[in-house]
C-alpha cells in the first residue's frame, strides 16, 4: 500500500528537495561528499535559550502601516477588482519612501527605497492617474516603479515563468537597494496557485526573497465573486488558502454598502501584533485627490456588519427590479448575475417571480 498520499504536503516537498539535491551531487541518488562538515543542514537547531539570546540582538520590526503590515513581513492585501487596492499600495509606497505616515496609522520605520512592480497599468496610465490636469504629482526619488517588458524574450529559456520573475525581482532589488517590495498583483507570479502544491512553492520563493535580501513584501491579490452580505474572511482570497497560511500578515479592502463610494480595511491575519482592526473595528476610508495625488483618507472606525449589503425585504425588492431591468435590456442571466454579484440560480428565481 502506498502511503505517500497520506503524508503532509510540507513533508513531501522536503523529501523531494532532498532527493533533487542528492541527484545533483551523485549518481543513482548517492550523495558524494568528501568532507562531511561541508554538508548544509536542512534545519538550524539550537537550544531554545540560545535562540532567545540570538534574537535579542535583532531589532524589533517597526510598523510600515500600523498593525496591518510590519517590517520583514510577507503581507497580502486582497480586494475585488476596481476597489482601489492599487491606489492604496502606491500610497503606501509613497509614505514609506518619504518616511511620512498615513494618518492615523503608525510608520515606525525610517524612510527607505521602495520597488513597486506594476503588472496592472501602463506607464501612461500611471502618469494620468497621478495628474489632475494642472498638477503632476512628484514622487520621492527612491520610489522605483517597474513595468513588465513585453519584448524581453529571455523568459523562453525558463521552463516556468514564475522562476524567471523571481530572478528578475532579485535583480531589481539589488539594482535599487530596495528595502520594500510591492507586487501588483500576484496573478503574474502564479502558476496554478489554486493547487496547494503550487501555492506553497510560490510562498516559499517569496519568503526566500525577503529573508535573503532583508526586504518587506506586500503582494496584491484579487477576491473571486463573493456574497456582499457576508463579512470579509480568508476564504475570499482568490486561489488556494495556502497563500494565507504561509504569509505573515494579510488584510482586505471591502466596499461599504451603506455609504456610497466608501471603502473599509479589515485585518485578516497577523502574527506579530494583536488584531486591532477586526470585524468590530474596521477602518473607513474615502478617496480624495490632492495636488494630483489620488489617495485614501481614513475617516473613522465602525462595525463591519453596518456596511454589508442589507438582505431586508426592501433590498430584495430593489434587486428584483434591477435584475428585471437588466434582463429587459437584453443581458443574459449570467451577465445579470455578474453585474449584481449574485448566483445565476438566484437571478433565475427572481426573474421567474419566486
Amino acid at each position: 500500500m502506498d502511503h505517500t498520499a497520506e503524508k503532509p504536503l510540507v513533508i513531501q516537498m522536503i523529501q523531494n528537495e532532498v532527493r533533487e539535491a542528492a541527484a545533483k551531487l551523485g549518481r543513482k541518488g548517492e550523495v558524494m561528499i568528501s568532507d562531511p562538515d561541508a554538508v548544509i543542514e536542512l534545519f538550524d537547531i539550537y537550544p531554545a535559550n540560545e535562540w532567545m539570546a540570538m534574537e535579542t540582538e535583532h531589532e524589533t520590526p517597526q510598523m510600515l502601516f500600523g498593525n496591518f503590515w510590519l517590517e520583514g513581513e510577507l503581507c497580502i492585501l486582497f480586494a475585488d477588482t476596481n476597489m482601489g487596492k492599487s491606489l492604496l499600495a502606491v500610497q503606501l509606497a509613497d509614505s514609506i519612501t518619504r518616511g511620512e505616515p498615513i494618518a492615523p496609522f503608525t510608520l515606525g520605520a525610517e524612510a527607505s527605497p521602495v520597488l513597486y512592480i506594476d503588472f496592472e497599468l501602463t506607464g501612461k496610465q500611471f502618469e494620468q492617474r497621478y495628474t489632475d490636469g494642472q498638477n503632476r504629482y512628484q514622487f520621492a526619488t527612491e520610489f522605483y516603479r517597474g513595468e513588465y517588458n513585453q519584448f524581453n524574450r529571455a523568459s523562453s529559456h525558463y521552463q516556468k515563468l514564475d522562476r524567471y520573475v523571481i530572478e528578475a525581482l532579485t535583480r531589481g532589488i539589488k539594482r535599487t537597494d530596495a528595502r520594500v517590495l510591492i507586487i501588483d498583483n500576484i496573478t503574474c507570479l502564479r502558476n496554478g496557485t489554486e493547487s496547494a502544491g503550487a501555492a506553497l512553492l510560490l510562498m516559499k520563493e517569496l519568503k526566500k526573497l525577503k529573508t535573503r535580501h532583508g526586504v518587506s513584501i506586500l503582494v496584491l491579490a484579487h477576491t473571486p465573486k463573493r456574497n456582499p452580505r457576508l463579512p470579509l474572511s480568508r476564504n475570499d482570497l482568490q486561489g488556494s488558502k495556502m497563500l494565507i497560511n504561509f504569509c505573515d500578515s494579510a488584510f482586505a479592502m471591502g466596499e461599504s454598502h451603506s455609504i456610497p463610494g466608501q471603502r473599509y480595511l479589515k485585518q485578516i491575519k497577523q502574527r506579530s501584533t494583536a488584531e486591532t482592526y477586526g470585524a468590530d473595528n474596521i477602518c473607513l476610508a474615502q478617496l480624495e485627490r490632492h495636488k494630483g495625488f489620488l489617495k485614501f483618507v481614513f475617516t473613522g472606525n465602525d462595525c463591519e456588519k453596518n456596511h454589508l449589503r442589507d438582505a431586508s425585504r426592501q433590498e430584495r425588492e430593489r434587486m428584483h427590479r434591477e435584475a428585471k431591468k437588466l434582463s429587459d435590456e437584453g443581458l443574459s442571466q449570467r451577465q445579470v448575475a455578474e453585474r449584481l454579484g449574485m448566483s445565476v440560480g438566484s437571478v433565475n428565481r427572481m426573474l421567474k417571480g419566486e
